[in-house]
């Protein structure tokens, strides 16, 4: 209880700093010609429509034109990050002022269930805490990075802090293609009969690797290529979807079968506790170029950019989530590729029976330079006030409210002013993204410094890697418990209290006939 109580007296003293001020010198004039007052205050008129609501509220035995205390304790909105790094920082100073983020600043968390890390051998997923996932063995892990499951901690000690915190939830993801960081080695390598891969080989010449193999640090399967992807993207030039399932067969029926059975028991264990999903990761670029903009092609396997894959995985993994998931859960279409077509995967989809309540968007500023082109006023249009305008607006022809489920902005470096660049491109970015009609929430991905996945930048957290705040962090804070937090005062009037704020749930307090200070809980949507 007293570490706990240092923690948070840490925080408080952190953010009981001064309000976050802007140093406008730390950008160009070509920067603040692009976010211009009328941009700003066009920002502000659209917060003001889309994220406040008016309320009136009975209160019992208030008197007329008593004063009412206002006070805002949490936000509809999800300002979320990831908690990827639970435990993990190496010092329990270091770990408990990261806990303290959730619930303060961050009322939604991202979820590592990545199948690779999660479930490693078959039939033996990493759900309970062992002793190597436990402060103890990072403590005196000296290389924590090298560890194959660094980012990756055991689901239920982290599901059951965050409840205890009372924030949302969010699972990423159940199904993705990935071979670095999701396919699990096993499928293939114990579950594919030698007879098959022989026979495949004798077909094509092409010999596919063993999936059991780890790339070097720093090195992305993605952009890589990778062995993997390298060997089967020589296969589908070769042959047919058809042929390959009938070379392969065992392996194809096996992915199903453990694609399946991986989201039921995930949806039988914390499908109650965990609010939202991201069902499928990153397949909109298969959906495009593999399967003719369609969402079921009735293919018996799939070729993707990843490796092969089970047919129609997309349509699948939907299919299943719904199946398993209580209706409670929101089921999330999530992609970084924010091209015309992934929104109409997401109508399509739902015109073939799949239930997809959200679509998630991805923004990853992870080169440094391009920060600086930022602050000189150039840099990429999706983060200009147009482009962020009309990239969501775009996305809102889905339908469906928006989730911006990851978010990289890497300072340029640590001085000062490489900081205040930083928090500078996040809070206009933020204010923008808050802005927009249908987003329903915005999630930071790495919070702390060098704990990104390898290859990615090493300074794009709200905190050092010893959990000293940047000025990101202030920037931040200022935004989420400041600017968009409703604390006021109203009068009664008819037994009601009436006002306008951000939506979210509401103390209100106020003495009553007998001078006694009476409270009441509100929701304002």
């Amino acid at each position: 209880m007293r570490t706990k109580m240092i923690a948070v007296a840490a925080l408080a003293a952190v953010a009981a700093q001064a309000e976050f001020k802007i140093d406008r010198t730390a950008m160009s004039e070509e920067y603040w010609k692009i976010w211009n007052d009328d941009v700003q205050k066009k920002i502000d008129a659209d917060i003001e429509k889309y994220r406040k609501a008016d309320g009136a509220f009975a209160l019992e035995g208030v008197p007329d034109g008593a004063e009412v205390t206002v006070e805002q304790l949490t936000h509809a909105f999800f300002f979320g990050a990831h908690i990827f790094n639970y435990g993990q920082l190496g010092k329990k100073e270091w770990n408990d002022r990261y806990k303290e983020l959730y619930g303060t600043l961050f009322n939604s968390a991202t979820v590592a269930f990545y199948w690779r890390t999660l479930e490693p051998y078959p039939y033996a997923p990493r759900f309970e805490e062992r002793y190597e996932d436990t402060e103890n063995f990072w403590n005196s892990c000296p290389q924590p990075k090298e560890q194959p499951h660094w980012r990756r901690p055991a689901v239920d000690p982290v599901i059951d802090f965050l409840r205890g915190r009372g924030c949302r939830i969010h699972g990423h993801p159940l199904v993705w293609g990935n071979t670095s960081w999701q396919r699990p080695t096993w499928i293939w390598d114990s579950f594919c009969p030698e007879s098959e891969k022989r026979a495949l080989e004798e077909r094509t010449g092409v010999r596919i690797p063993s999936a059991n193999w780890r790339l070097p640090v720093g090195v992305r399967d993605f952009e890589s290529g990778g062995e993997w992807n390298a060997a089967w993207n020589k296969v589908y030039k070769m042959l047919s979807e058809e042929e390959i399932a009938a070379i392969v067969p065992t392996y194809i029926k096996a992915y199903n079968h453990f694609l399946e059975k991986r989201i039921r028991d995930i949806a039988e264990r914390y499908g109650s506790r965990v609010d939202s999903w991201d069902v499928v990761n990153e397949s909109a670029t298969d959906y495009h170029r593999w399967q003719d903009e369609k969402a079921v092609r009735g293919t018996p396997c799939q070729k993707s950019v990843y490796g092969l894959m089970p047919g129609d995985y997309t349509y699948k993994g939907f299919q299943w989530a719904a199946k398993y998931m209580p209706k409670t859960a929101w089921l999330n279409l999530n992609d970084y590729n924010m091209a015309p077509y992934f929104f109409k995967q997401a109508k399509d989809l739902e015109a073939n029976g799949c239930r997809v309540d959200v679509v998630g968007s991805q923004m990853h500023l992870f080169n440094p330079a391009e920060s600086v082109n930022i602050a000189l006023g150039k840099g990429p249009e999706h983060l200009r006030p147009e482009g962020i305008a009309a990239r969501f607006e775009l996305l809102s022809n889905a339908g469906k409210p928006i989730h911006l489920s990851e978010i990289t902005i890497t300072a340029p470096d640590m001085s000062p002013k490489g900081q205040m660049i930083q928090a500078i491109i996040m809070r206009n970015c933020y204010r923008a993204w808050f802005s927009v009609e249908k987003m329903n929430g915005i999630t930071w991905w790495n919070v702390v410094d060098d704990c990104g996945a390898p290859g990615e930048p090493s300074i794009s957290g709200l905190f050092t890697r010893d959990m000293r705040p940047k000025t990101a962090y202030f920037a931040m804070d200022d935004l989420i418990n400041r600017e968009w937090k409703t604390q006021t005062t109203a009068k009664a009037s008819g037994g009601k209290v009436s006002f306008r704020g951000f939506r979210g749930r509401y103390r209100l307090a106020w003495k009553g006939k007998d001078g006694k200070e009476q409270t009441k809980l509100v929701e304002l949507k």
